[in-house]
């Protein structure tokens, strides 16, 4: 009988401690997929950070070190540029990527380490109880904005993959996000894109995956899902923001991120109007 799914290689035969609804497992599967396809599971390393996805140690069958908290870019950094013929990546939420490893991220990137990064925005800390996060939308409820995140007081939700285009170490700054099956499929491709910039040699690539937190945002798995498509992707469109393999024209899917010939041109030649 001939196979139609089955688990894949590089995931271990380990339960996912993730809550019902969380998206973690499915994008697990797609960087499982990647490095089946790629047939890099023996020098494949992945580095784990700290929240929700600690545990992610305990679900790749390749080689996983646990780094602190914000860190992971760091580690992987030191990972690679020891052992330059592995495929690196790291496995961050937003909280350690976009909070406290803000600096790791950038300048990382902005070095162009020849990394690969999996960026899991669910909009909240999650593992510590649902507080905000430095992605948690304009007025979103958590547990440390009761009424309601005030722009005044906290200011506005970092936009990653728009900041992170601008520096000229990054090959790829994708979002994308798995609410339905061409988005599972369309952030399938970006995965495996991010691998392969790495064995190429491209530098630092980013894929950031908008995410559900069911249980931290209140709400069943299907109305979680609901409120991704009509506050999460209004305010984080998906896209490409950077891609190094392209030519010409780069943009996200609603014309945010876009860069043109003619802008490159511009600041090559010293920013003259």
């Amino acid at each position: 009988m001939a196979i139609v799914f089955e688990k894949p290689h590089a995931l271990t035969d380990v339960p996912f401690h993730y809550c019902p609804g969380c998206t973690h497992g499915i994008v697990h599967r797609l960087v499982a997929e990647a490095i089946d396809e790629l047939g890099v599971e023996g020098k494949a390393v992945g580095v784990a950070s700290v929240g929700c996805s600690v545990f992610s140690y305990n679900y790749f069958n390749c080689d996983m070190v646990q780094a602190p908290h914000g860190r992971a870019p760091a580690v992987a950094t030191g990972i690679k540029r020891a052992q330059p013929d592995n495929v690196v990546f790291t496995y961050q939420g937003d909280g350690d990527l976009a909070a406290i490893g803000t600096c790791e991220t950038v300048h990382a990137a902005t070095r162009g380490e020849n990394i690969t990064v999996i960026f899991i925005n669910n909009a909240i800390y999650g593992m510590t109880g649902g507080q905000m996060a430095p992605t948690s939308l304009p007025g979103q409820v958590t547990q440390t904005t009761p009424y309601g995140r005030d722009v005044k007081i906290a200011g506005y939700p970092i936009r990653m993959c728009e900041m992170l285009s601008t520096l000229d170490g990054v090959a790829l700054a994708q979002r994308v996000t798995v609410d339905n099956v061409k988005h599972v499929n369309e952030a399938k491709k970006a995965i495996k894109k991010a691998f392969e910039n790495q064995i190429n040699g491209l530098g630092y690539s980013i894929v950031e995956v908008v995410s559900t937190c069911p249980t931290n945002w209140g709400m069943s798995p299907k109305d979680a899902v609901d409120w991704l498509e009509n506050n999460m992707l209004p305010y984080y469109p998906l896209g490409v923001y950077k891609d190094k393999t392209a030519q010409n024209t780069l943009r996200s899917s609603d014309g945010l991120g876009e860069e043109t010939q003619s802008n490159k041109n511009r600041l090559q030649r010293g920013g003259e109007n």
